[in-house]
């Protein structure tokens, strides 16, 4: 039986790729554009799905990206 889950996702450049993390899934890929690093992620939470039974989701109603200062030594 097919399922149906709503997910976020972030997508951001470092260095010479994009990288995309599921924020509801500990699952990211990457990719040398943003539309591969979304296909990419999009290929491995399948292959989550797939090997776990029991799947980890966390649920994420609305996102907010904060920004802060960390101070350390």
């Amino acid at each position: 039986m097919m399922k149906t889950i709503s997910i976020n996702n972030a997508v951001w450049k470092e260095g010479d790729y994009f990288v995309a993390q599921c924020l509801n899934i500990d699952v990211s890929s990457f990719g040398n554009s943003k539309e591969e690093a979304l296909a990419n992620l999009q290929e491995a939470l399948e292959l989550y799905f797939e090997d776990n039974e029991h799947p980890v989701i966390t649920v994420i109603e609305k996102p907010e990206i904060v920004g802060s200062i960390l101070k350390y030594v």
